[in-house]
């Protein structure tokens, strides 16, 4: 149980069942104050409460509350007033519905508190309304009076504990009316990609790594005053430049995102260049190498090319010599058949 005083004691009333509590604050101010003090000589300045009519300063215990009317009259209101109003929720935290946790707007969230069971015979019904409410999954909404007015709260589950968190009355929030641009805005499909991409590398993170940067800075300072020594030095701020480009305004937000996370970005193809000469000598035998083989190359083909067509005339001739023969032998047999048929006709004649 956390050994802090209780602000309220009461009860709460779940239905027919009553659950004594005590109201505890869940928070608490961590940032550091000032006083305020005459700048030439560090006297500080207090402020005295001085009743007007009597000129004088009163203590605490002559301080009253009172309401001033439209005219300016003050009405007196006492305690003993406040504890006789007629309301159910006085000394209680009435609950009033159970609702889905999405159903609360949280612009209505306010203070936070937790409920500590009242005693012993408050255990029981305590454990019955936190197991009820984990079960359900939703929160209750319920009704309580606290520093002279009755309040909104919303219960759910911590742990093992029932928590309240104080809700504003919703006419007590504002309408979003005139904050949005009144210009027609619209966003491409690439700037929509960019920006979850953004999202994506800037990723979740755990709540209890934050921590407040400035009270660590401002104590340091305080320290570093209080051994006489000169306070450290901010570095100049970065001026922010105008956002000409947005597709590349993002496309830096996630480059800068990865590096801050180590991760590294991608890589151009890397392009090599030669190795550079050692030397002019050596340039010639490499240029030497490069031609001899060129020559060689550039030779076997000229002979490639050569026997090829020396191949090519030889079938050629052997093709002429060849249809000579048959020209030849053909003359020949035409000549011996007219031979013999002019011996055979002249004979014929003799006859």
């Amino acid at each position: 149980m956390l050994h802090v005083r209780s602000i309220w004691n009461g009860a709460i009333s779940f239905g027919l069942v009553s659950i004594p509590i005590k109201l505890v604050n869940a928070t608490e101010n961590r940032s550091i104050s000032f006083r305020q003090i005459h700048a030439e000589d560090g006297g500080r300045i207090r402020y005295r409460k001085v009743c007007e009519l009597e000129d004088r300063e009163v203590t605490q215990a002559e301080i009253g509350k009172g309401y001033e009317d439209a005219d300016g009259t003050i009405i007196p209101i006492t305690d003993e007033d406040l504890d006789h109003l007629p309301l159910p929720t006085a000394k209680t935290i009435e609950i009033v519905a159970f609702v889905p946790n999405e159903r609360i707007d949280p612009l209505q969230m306010d203070s936070a508190y937790y409920l500590a069971a009242g005693g012993a015979p408050a255990a029981k019904p305590y454990t019955l309304l936190r197991e009820a409410l984990k079960r359900s999954q939703k929160v209750a909404i319920a009704k309580f009076a606290l520093r002279g007015r009755e309040r909104l709260g919303m219960l759910r589950v911590v742990g093992d504990a029932i928590a309240m968190h104080g809700l504003l009355w919703p006419d007590e929030v504002r309408a979003p009316e005139g904050v949005a641009p009144d210009t027609n805005v619209t966003v491409n499909d690439k700037e929509l990609d960019l920006a979850d991409a953004l999202m994506d590398t800037l990723g979740e993170i755990e709540l209890d790594e934050l921590h407040d940067e400035y009270r660590e800075a401002l104590e340091e300072v305080v320290a570093a005053k209080a051994a006489g020594e000169a306070p450290p030095q901010a570095p100049e701020p970065a001026k922010a430049g105008k956002v000409l480009d947005l597709m590349a305004a993002l496309e830096n937000s996630v480059r800068a995102a990865k590096e801050s996370r180590g991760e590294e970005p991608k890589k151009a193809a890397e392009v090599r260049s030669l190795p550079q000469r050692k030397s002019a000598r050596a340039a010639p035998k490499q240029t030497a190498g490069k031609k001899s083989t060129s020559a060689a190359k550039k030779t076997a083909a000229k002979k490639t090319t050569a026997s090829a067509k020396k191949s090519t005339a030889k079938s050629a001739q052997g093709a002429k010599k060849t249809a000579a023969k048959n020209t030849a032998k053909s003359t020949a047999k035409s000549t011996a058949k007219k031979t013999q048929a002019k011996k055979t006709t002249s004979r014929k004649r003799s006859a």
